[in-house]
């Protein structure tokens, strides 16, 4: 199989091009220090013993949260009892469900993760879940990337996902406990001919999460990988229907995977369920890495 199909570099966040609530007004992202926002997002609803929700009293930061991937696992995380902090760079597509709080966070940033992070600490006291899925998918083969386009997807997709770790695992080894989920792909396990950038860095995503597991284990800290197939999100989508029906053609399920579908594999990870799970990668692909 050979990618090649679209030559340029796409510019949304990882299937996801930043979010608000209902409430917010779509021309100003509002901070989550803003002084009109105070006390915990609203939840949904909990009966007393309730025990069903799998993420209760954990806050979660999610990066490109606008759409796609994101979008699901904020909304998944926040009906399971999370207090989630939505983060991307651009505008919403679809509203995030009243009570999740959406801020700008430009991955690439060790400012604005830095003040992301230590905005989250003071007003939640805490960071349980970290999900780094923001990124961008670019197409060139070796020959035909130049410099400027492999240093763009280096810092969104490997650089973005290091600054992220760097950031939660300070305030997590604090805590002792903590779950950090980054989102590579089945092109970081293994390859098809092109887009040399975007399997270099979503390799390099597989083996730090690895690395990062191995490292702070001790801290109570568990880093997992996600590894999606073709999963049908704004940003796949707008890729040719050649390469698209290609890529599912070749998928032993003969079709594109769901968001909700990552989102759910996102929640396991995330939840005291995977407790004795760390430094492993979730493969979520329809059966295309058993061939």
């Amino acid at each position: 199989m050979i990618i090649r199909a679209v030559t340029k570099t796409q510019t949304l966040e990882t299937e996801n091009p930043v979010n608000f609530t209902k409430s917010q007004h779509p021309k100003k992202l509002r901070q989550i220090s803003d002084s009109k926002n105070t006390g915990q997002a609203t939840k949904p609803a909990n009966p007393k013993g309730n025990t069903d929700m799998r993420l209760q009293g954990k806050v979660a930061l999610i990066t490109g949260a606008a759409s796609g991937i994101g979008h699901a696992v904020a909304e998944l995380f926040f009906k399971e009892g999370a207090t989630v902090v939505a983060s991307d760079i651009a505008w919403p597509q679809t509203p995030h469900s009243t009570g999740i709080e959406g801020i700008k966070l430009d991955v690439t940033s060790e400012v604005d993760w830095s003040k992301a992070v230590s905005e989250i600490i003071k007003k939640h006291g805490r960071l349980d879940v970290l999900i780094n899925n923001a990124g961008i998918i670019a197409y060139e083969p070796l020959l035909e990337l130049d410099m400027k386009n492999w240093l763009k997807m280096i810092a969104v997709d490997q650089t973005g996902v290091f600054l992220g770790m760097r950031e939660a695992v300070r305030v997590m080894r604090k805590q002792k406990v903590g779950s950090i989920v980054n989102i590579s792909s089945i092109w970081g396990s293994a390859a098809v001919a092109g887009a040399h950038s975007y399997h270099a860095a979503k390799g390099a995503v597989r083996n730090m999460s690895k690395n990062v597991a191995m490292t702070y284990v001790a801290d109570g800290i568990r880093v997992n990988s996600v590894h999606p197939g073709f999963i049908h999100t704004p940003l796949s989508d707008a890729q040719s229907p050649e390469l698209n029906g290609s890529v599912i053609a070749a998928t032993p399920m003969k079709r594109g995977g769901k968001p909700i579908e990552i989102a759910y594999g996102c929640l396991f990870l995330a939840s005291d369920e995977a407790s004795y799970i760390t430094g492993t990668e979730l493969v979520i692909d329809g059966g295309y890495l058993a061939q």
